[in-house]
């Protein structure tokens, strides 16, 4: 395998700075794959604070050294690939690996920006600075040989946060270090501290508990007078695992004021730490939590690299609610609109574990490839675990289910006897509705008579609590268990099977606090909805009067006066580079190439994503490309920043001309016509 040449055209990657002089010379922002590992996610005017005064939870990934399939910045192909999606739990989430500089891959902080703008703060992303051994103590001779090296290095730091669009970093100094170099230290944290500050609204800067203020590296496991000088200067301080039961009170007896800066450590795999971690990580969540100070969990992974039974997605929802249980829901969604969700996770289903088999735009499945990218990664219902066996009507995961938008859904399948019904949240939050009448959206598919509708929790400023049911029809027999039953009208979807739903109401001074899907059999005349009914059952036996199949697949909230704007296509500048062609089977060619677009005249707008797709135009028999035949759009990928790089796309013989389309795609879910989208048309020489 040749060596990775940064500089050289090639999928683009996600990948860290292991050398002072790559960090010195400024290199990074040299590489092909710089612009594509900015953030696109941006934090909004207004969310950048300081941190909420109380206690809060850090997340140290750590996932088997870091940078598996989450460096594809344009997805991979792993349908397996590991994710975290409880992010109403989490305040600051660190990227960790072992390299010198570890910058987190842009998809971690696009979903926990994605997150944090919809909550009243921020989900925190930081990358790390690590020096540890021989090496280590190599690269701090040079780090910290003056104050202006310090400095120096600090600003490139800074530099990059700001450059990545993630918000901070976590410093973790593993050496012993002479006395001499320590005042030089101070300065490369007070400065790197300052510069971020200054540069990156709302950003942190972490001190790891490891080597002492005498340059000794003597892991303390608490707050105490040997790293409270470096606690002093920076934002916070991460405890090592090995405290006692007493650490975190005379913790935050030191910290004073300060106290929800102590992150007390706990190591999930349960090396020397509090309460044992794995599947007892709640044990040492409860006695920090009785102190009222913070929380780092390192390496959450755990559920993920020990292959925890029975699957990834079930014992990583069992292990999440542990901590939910113990910590509680610190978090809610902010009172935004609009407000839309596709339940991806990472593409697929919010509740899952991050992997998909297929990908939707408006109930078309337009590629059927395995993948995994976080970045796409849905506002996440707040699902509640539930034992499998509790109900005869379930939440299941089927990731080979119909998606309505990327690969996400939410499935209900089992027994609901006539006149029953069957209700679960799937998002909390404190939505505040102004004059102005909300517009509901959701698409459902279904079986029979079975049929799903949306229930709306409200409350007043006067602590009256109104429940409304969103629904097409046939909900009479149910209508006493709500305050009101709104009726939506249907529409059929552009993919066969899907039906839109769409209300209107009007709560002028209501806050709207929770969202459920809602269960029941109609008692109207049966409909075709254009889906057959199925066998539930291993036996494949037929179906009964009583079996449930419906499958939720997106969820709209906005204000009846929020329109998208899409530029129109001549807005758009689009260039292709870096073109390279090479020869393929059966007198194919095979094409590489970088496409980039941006607005004329400066113009500025912020889009949630780009499906890019290609049309292969053939060459008719006067030699002209075909303008009369019917154009197939092939799906390439997704870009959350303003270029995408196709890589090794087989051209068959007989195609004259490519037309690459930028699909531009709003916060509402709402996507741009195809046949106004931007382009860019390549012609094939020789064909």
């Amino acid at each position: 395998m040749s060596e990775f040449d940064p500089k050289k055209p090639s999928v683009p990657i996600s990948y860290p700075i292991k050398t002072l002089k790559e960090l010195e010379s400024r290199s990074y922002f040299e590489s092909f794959h710089y612009p594509f590992n900015k953030a696109s996610v941006p934090i909004e005017s207004g969310y950048s604070a300081s941190l909420p005064n109380r206690r809060r939870i850090l997340v140290c990934h750590d996932m088997a050294g870091g940078y598996l399939d989450d460096k594809w910045v344009q997805g991979g192909s792993n349908a397996d690939a590991y994710a975290i999606w409880h992010w109403h739990l989490i305040d600051v989430f660190v990227y960790f690996s072992h390299y010198l500089v570890t910058l987190p891959p842009p998809s971690w902080t696009n979903t926990a920006h994605r997150h944090g703008v919809k909550f009243l703060n921020f989900v925190r992303v930081l990358g790390t600075f690590i020096t540890e051994g021989r090496e280590g103590t190599a690269l701090c001779d040079e780090l910290l040989a003056t104050k202006e090296s310090a400095r120096m290095y600090a600003e490139h730091l800074a530099e990059l946060a700001v450059n990545l669009g993630f918000d901070g970093w976590l410093l973790n100094m593993e050496v012993t270090l002479p006395p001499k170099q320590i005042s030089n230290l101070r300065e490369f944290v007070n400065h790197l501290s300052l510069t971020t500050h200054s540069s990156v609204p709302g950003s942190l800067v972490i001190w790891y508990d490891s080597v002492t203020i005498n340059g000794d590296l003597w892991w303390q496991n608490e707050l105490n007078e040997n790293n409270k000088p470096f606690f002093d200067i920076c934002d916070g301080i991460f405890t090592n695992y090995s405290w006692q039961e007493d650490y975190p009170s005379r913790s935050a007896s030191f910290a004073g004021d300060r106290k929800f800066d102590v992150y007390m450590g706990i190591d999930v795999f349960g090396r020397d730490t509090y309460g044992g971690g794995q599947w007892n990580t709640n044990v040492a969540l409860d006695l920090i939590r009785k102190v009222d100070v913070s929380a780092a969990i390192f390496a959450p992974g755990w559920v993920y690299e020990t292959k925890q039974e029975p699957d990834f997605e079930i014992a990583q929802n069992r292990w999440w609610s542990l901590v939910e249980e113990s910590w509680g829901t610190v978090r809610k969604y902010l009172r935004t609109l609009p407000f839309y969700s596709n339940f991806d996770q990472e593409f697929p289903l919010a509740y899952l574990l991050g992997r998909g088999y297929h990908i939707s735009v408006d109930g078309d499945q337009i590629s059927d490839a395995a993948w995994c990218n976080i970045s796409f990664q849905g506002v996440q219902p707040l699902l509640e675990f539930a034992d499998s066996t509790a109900n005869s009507l379930q939440l299941l995961v089927d990731l080979k289910e119909a998606s309505y938008s990327g690969g996400g859904n939410i499935t209900f399948k089992g027994s609901l006897e006539k006149d029953a019904y069957f209700k679960r949240r799937i998002f909390q939050g404190e939505f505040i509705l102004s004059e102005l009448p909300i517009h509901f959206f959701y698409s459902v598919k279904s079986d029979g008579n079975s049929s799903l509708g949306i229930v709306l929790e409200f409350i007043s400023t006067m602590n009256k609590s109104m429940s409304i049911l969103l629904t097409s029809h046939g909900m009479d027999h149910l209508s006493s268990a709500f305050s009101k039953i709104v009726r939506t009208s249907e529409q059929k979807g552009n993919a066969p099977g899907w039906i839109i739903h769409e209300g209107t109401i009007e709560m002028n001074g209501y806050v709207l606090t929770e969202i459920h899907a809602l269960c029941y059999r109609s008692n109207a005349a049966s409909k075709e909805l254009g889906l057959k009914s199925r066998p539930l059952g291993p036996d494949y036996t037929v179906a009964s009067s009583t079996d449930y199949f419906a499958v939720l697949g997106h969820v709209i909230v906005k204000t009846s006066n929020y329109k998208p704007e899409f530029p129109v296509s001549t807005s758009w500048l689009v260039d292709g580079e870096f073109i390279n062609w090479n020869s393929g089977p059966q007198n194919s060619k095979i094409l590489s190439v970088k496409i980039s677009w941006k607005l004329k005249e400066g113009k500025k707008f912020v889009f949630l994503h780009y499906n890019v797709y290609v049309e292969k135009l053939p060459k008719l028999a006067d030699g002209n490309p075909s303008t009369t035949l019917e154009h197939v759009q092939e799906y390439l990928g997704v870009a959350h920043v303003n270029c995408f790089y196709v890589s090794e796309l087989n051209v068959p013989p007989r195609i004259s001309s490519l037309k690459f389309i930028i699909q531009v795609c709003g916060f509402d879910g709402t996507n741009q016509n195809i046949e106004e989208c931007p382009f860019y048309q390549l012609e094939i020489k020789g064909q």
